[in-house]
């Protein structure tokens, strides 16, 4: 868990600087510095991706970083006041504090030290402020106060990571004193674009692992859902797996706003290795492709339920003993708390909603040829789910439950071709989308050879390197 960050500003809308964080893990910091020399040097002239000198702060668990936000003053002549005390005075002091799970607006603002009546009803009745109660854990909330202690303005990053005409942005709500009372209004700024490097293996989970790295959640998050085709997150993780990955951040004013994509993915699963490219043929739409250019979106999805870090805390896993009433058709149970999100695994149309008997509350979904899904013992179903509904793969359909014959929370989830279950992580051979034609494989292999030269630097780097298990540059 970050920190949470005083900062002080010189003008009423501050400019950000860079935070510098300290750590006194000098070893890990010069692994990371030969990570970061070892990829520049041999990558030198075959990619345009810029590294970023790493701080030894994102090596550090998060309850131990010491995190300090410096922001410079303008060096322009209007800075300059011959009453610096009165320059003094007008300097806002910043407080900065994060979205986190479970938190409401009031708890938000009580770690903000604001405790003002009339901004919560102000906040509830203007249309300008209702971004404010759409609260994102993760997300970044801002107040700004006087040295009289008097509120200057609030500001909420909504949405820090959105592409606006080929651009990237931040987009913030501002709530500002005035006269009058509070005035909200909506701003855009640009985000920079920063590309940044992380191997790891895998001791205890790829949270616990990415964590160590300082690898965003959301990025973590990609790198299962980019290879969720290829590799059971869920369940086929194993002690000794790696990974490398080359990914994107973005900031503004030099402040962490949000994530970009993965751009390149090896991940060794059981010995096996799996890789994962992003590619663009057009510039706008793009889609993951393997070292030989063959797409990674599979037809059917592997699993029901998203790998997220509450799925890896719980330990989806299959479940014994659940097979034992009568009736009870082989297939894939995932032990999951109640609410967990279920997803559908591939386009379709919804053939049966509803009580099935020891199933409990169930969808059956519909696919081309013989095929169809099962999603059994649901504590509720995703609303306006509906028999003949079309459903996209991804598709929220409904949550983790215990009803019928269930003997706890937990997804019992079936792959049917011809109404006979099968193990799909086994027995099927699933689809790929539309390949790459001649001409785009050509240009795939000149856009992707930088990447995949990245990826032999980590690869040799973390064997040449044991200690470079979580390992990132930043």
């Amino acid at each position: 868990m970050r920190q949470e960050n005083n900062l002080a500003s010189s003008e009423a809308q501050p400019s950000l600087s860079p935070m510098i964080s300290e750590s006194g893990n000098n070893r890990q910091g010069i692994l990371r510095g030969v990570l970061i020399a070892s990829t520049l040097a041999l990558c030198v002239g075959a990619a345009a991706l810029g590294m970023v000198q790493p701080t030894t702060d994102s090596l550090m668990p998060p309850e131990q970083k010491l995190v300090q936000q410096i922001v410079p003053i303008p060096l322009s002549s209007d800075s300059f006041s011959s009453d610096t005390s009165q320059q003094q005075a007008e300097t806002p002091f910043v407080h900065e504090t994060r979205v986190r799970a479970g938190d409401s607006l009031a708890t938000v603002l009580k770690r903000l030290d604001i405790a003002d009546s009339e901004l919560l009803s102000f906040m509830s009745r203007d249309p300008n402020a209702r971004a404010v109660y759409k609260l994102y854990p993760g997300r970044s909330f801002q107040s700004a106060t006087n040295e009289q202690g008097k509120l200057l303005w609030i500001r909420y990053f909504h949405s820090p990571n959105v592409e606006s005409n080929g651009k990237s942005i931040a987009r913030l709500l501002q709530i500002s004193t005035t006269d009058e009372g509070f005035k909200a209004q909506e701003i855009e700024q640009l985000t920079e674009i920063h590309t940044e490097v992380a191997v790891g293996t895998i001791e205890r989970s790829l949270f616990a692992t990415t964590d160590a790295a300082g690898i965003p959640d959301g990025i973590t998050s990609q790198m299962a859902e980019v290879l969720g085709s290829k590799v059971d997150f869920l369940r086929g993780l194993k002690r000794g797996d790696q990974f490398r990955v080359v990914y994107e951040t973005r900031t503004n004013e030099g402040r962490s706003v949000g994530n970009g994509r993965v751009l390149a993915l090896e991940f060794v699963n059981n010995g096996r290795p799996y890789s994962a490219i992003w590619y663009s043929p057009d510039g706008k739409s793009g889609s993951y492709y393997d070292a030989n250019g063959d797409s990674l979106q599979g037809a059917f999805l592997r699993n029901a339920i998203k790998f997220s870090r509450i799925s890896s805390t719980f330990g989806l896993r299959t479940m014994a003993g659940h097979q034992a009433w009568s009736g009870h058709h082989p297939g894939i149970d995932y032990a999951a708390p109640t609410g967990t999100p279920i997803h559908a695994t591939a386009d379709g149309t919804v053939e049966h909603v509803g009580w099935k008997n020891g199933y409990g509350n169930t969808v059956i979904i519909k696919h081309h040829g013989k095929i169809s899904t099962l999603y059994a013992h649901q504590s509720r179903f995703a609303e306006g789910l509906a028999v003949g509904a079309r459903v996209s793969q991804g598709q929220l359909i409904g949550y983790v439950g215990s009803t019928g014959w269930s003997t706890g929370a937990h997804l019992h989830y079936e792959f049917r071709v011809a109404d006979k279950p099968i193990d799909p992580l086994t027995a099927v051979a699933m689809p790929q989308s539309m390949p790459l034609s001649a001409e785009q494989r050509e240009e795939f292999a000149q856009v992707v050879a930088p990447y995949k030269q990245q990826l032999q630097v980590l690869a040799k780097f973390q064997e040449a390197v044991p200690e470079s298990n979580s390992v990132a540059s930043r």
